[in-house]
């Protein structure tokens, strides 16, 4: 049955990432720890193999359709690197196992990062639903400002890739469809490769720090690449908009559902 689950979730997984460009690492995480039963440090890693794999067909696959915004996989992908290097290497490994305890509660790592995930995403999936595309800016100034603030996104992108393994798609389509004014679909290509990107550089740096169950991970990977495939030949016939708004419901869903089997399991 757990193995049933497994490749069901996979499966969903892959079609998120075909069809909204994200999903992938916030839906893997919870699959490793509450299907698998992987404690979340390891499932972190595990996570960054599968959505980094998975994000590479897709992307590919975008690109030969022309569906991808190279100058923005570079303005992204490049401080992403960069962020992913130093919130892994410098700041993930000197947190405590043990932040604090007190009375019956103890704040533990593991907690830490599934709270910080899920507060990530809940004002990522506000904002989708909220929020409309700018006005474009025509001016020098306003294009440098909007190029900065990619950049600085890219970064903090990178940052969270690192800290919390995640491939951070639910942040870099926004970022691409709010700020750079980037179509839906483009963005959602997009996001692909600079996932592909961040994800990998993320597991190359940290898949020696815990135990890899290599034969799980191939059966993982192989039921994300087929939904991912799946995914990204559904959404050639789904308007952009539709795919917003399903971006956004699947964010808070699951946000909430790691909240509640954080505090009531």
């Amino acid at each position: 049955m757990r193995e049933i689950a497994c490749y069901s979730a996979s499966l969903f997984i892959g079609l998120s990432l075909g069809l909204i460009g994200a999903g992938g690492s916030i839906l893997t995480i919870p699959a490793f720890v509450y299907i698998v039963r992987t404690d979340p440090v390891s499932a972190t890693v595990y996570s960054m193999f599968v959505v980094g794999l998975s994000s590479l067909i897709g992307g590919v696959k975008a690109h030969v359709k022309k569906m991808v915004d190279l100058k923005m996989v570079f303005l992204f992908g490049t401080p992403s690197v960069i962020g992913v290097f130093i919130s892994r290497r410098l700041i993930f490994h000197s947190i405590p196992d043990v932040i604090f305890s007190t009375g019956h509660f103890t704040l533990s790592k593991n907690i830490l990062l599934m709270c910080l995930l899920t507060i990530v995403m809940s004002v990522a999936s506000i904002k989708m639903l909220k929020s409309q595309p700018p006005a474009v800016d025509k001016d020098s100034e306003g294009l440098k400002i909007k190029t900065r603030s990619l950049i600085m996104q890219g970064f903090f992108v990178g940052m969270l890739t690192g800290l919390l393994g995640i491939g951070g798609g639910f942040l870099i389509v926004p970022a691409l469809y709010l700020w750079a004014k980037v179509p839906m679909k483009i963005a959602i290509g997009t996001a692909l490769l600079i996932i592909t990107i961040n994800a990998l550089f993320g597991f190359l740096n940290s898949y020696t720090s815990v135990a890899i169950d290599w034969a799980l991970l191939m059966k993982f990977s192989t039921g994300a690449v087929v939904g991912i495939l799946i995914g990204a030949k559904l959404s050639e016939n789904i308007s952009g908009v539709y795919l917003k708004k399903l971006f956004g419901w699947i964010l808070l869903f699951v946000s909430c559902f790691i909240l509640f089997k954080i505090f009531l399991p």
